[in-house]
């Protein structure tokens, strides 16, 4: 296992007011939290990820949905089994879109 941390600062959207749970930790997907923290605008996201080695790829993936979310006091946990950038980035959309209770 492999434990990644990425922080984003200046978010210009602000949280959600409650914490979501998106997916299922199997064989080949994962899971999101996502909830609403006080951190001084930014977004934190704390990555577990069975397959190790592929911080660049998810530095890529972290900051595309950054570029599309901006979000601020924003905590995100995700739990990985070896999921493809694709899976990541429509779980990430998903949980955002969840917490604002959005619909796409």
């Amino acid at each position: 296992m492999e434990t990644l941390n990425f922080r984003f600062e200046n978010g210009t959207r602000g949280s959600g007011t409650k914490t979501e749970l998106v997916g299922v930790v199997s064989s080949g997907n994962l899971e999101v939290l996502i909830e609403p923290v006080a951190l001084n605008g930014a977004c934190e996201i704390e990555v577990k990820t069975a397959a190790v080695g592929f911080a660049a790829i998810w530095q890529a993936v972290m900051s595309d949905f950054h570029a599309r979310w901006q979000l601020a006091d924003t905590r995100i946990s995700i739990n990985d089994m070896g999921a493809t950038p694709a899976v990541v980035s429509l779980r990430m959309d998903q949980a955002a879109e969840t917490m604002f209770g959005e619909q796409t």
